[in-house]
């Protein structure tokens, strides 16, 4: 079985393969801890889940927080006992990045381009909805070009209610039609609607610019609300970061 840890900046998703198969998964806070409670907190996951740490044969991180990567790889090392292979440019994950700074790529974005050329080919364009929204694009070679990032869901619905006092706290969720009639309604179908508009238009300035259309697939926590409405998103994805983990560990190992 292989340990696979994806951390972003608000949350952590853990899984475990075994084989090809995600047999457990697990979406947590990040926040920092001591290595030796992350490590608590990991083999109580596991006992619930009925999986000895003895089972687990190797790791694989991505993290685009620096101050936990450490931390966490300390933690799997002392209490499971494995190494923990993070995910970075350096290594050979098998794919080509002609990025600018190929250094300022976020592991979770390689990550998930691996994963995505793995089951859709290329070109394509993975989408994560996260902290951030950021759109990865796949040349046709299989190279990643680069991609966009913007404010998450969430972000923009914190930016709005920390300015406005009077509007109600309203779950992440697509409404009925888009025109809202009341408070509620129209919030969300501003957030939700708006955001897979913003998604919509940059997938069709990005097929216009690279010449063709391309599979579009959703990953990340709000992924479903906004592939719902979306009229570009073809595929969805949860678990793309932690599938891309994977095949990276197969094939450094």
């Amino acid at each position: 079985m292989i340990l696979v840890i994806d951390v972003g900046n608000t949350t952590t998703v853990i899984g475990v393969f075994e084989g090809n198969r995600l047999v457990r998964h697990w979406r947590l806070v990040s926040e920092r801890k001591t290595s030796d409670e992350v490590g608590i907190l990991l083999l109580n996951l596991l006992t619930l889940s009925s999986i000895s740490p003895s089972d687990i044969t190797g790791a694989a991180m991505s993290s685009v927080v620096p101050s936990l990567d450490l931390i966490i790889a300390e933690a799997v090392e002392s209490y499971i006992g494995v190494r923990c292979i993070r995910v970075n440019a350096d290594l050979d994950i098998g794919l080509s990045i002609a990025y600018e700074n190929r250094w300022e790529v976020g592991a979770d974005r390689l990550v998930n381009s691996v994963a995505g050329i793995s089951k859709y080919g290329s070109p394509l364009i993975v989408v994560d909805f996260g902290t951030a929204i950021t759109l990865d694009v796949i040349s046709e070679d299989g190279a990643y070009l680069g991609g966009t990032i913007s404010p998450g869901l969430v972000t923009s619905m914190d930016a709005l209610f920390g300015k406005t006092s009077k509007l109600p706290q309203v779950a992440l969720e697509a409404p009925g039609s888009v025109i809202g009639k009341n408070t509620r309604w129209a919030i969300q179908s501003g957030v939700v609607y708006g955001t897979a508009g913003s998604v919509d238009a940059l997938v069709r300035r990005i097929w216009k610019q690279i010449g063709r259309e391309s599979p579009v697939i959703a990953t990340g926590g709000h992924s479903a609300t906004v592939a719902s409405v979306s009229e570009t998103i073809s595929s969805l994805e949860p678990w793309l970061t932690l599938e891309g983990l994977r095949l990276i560990y197969d094939r450094l190992t």
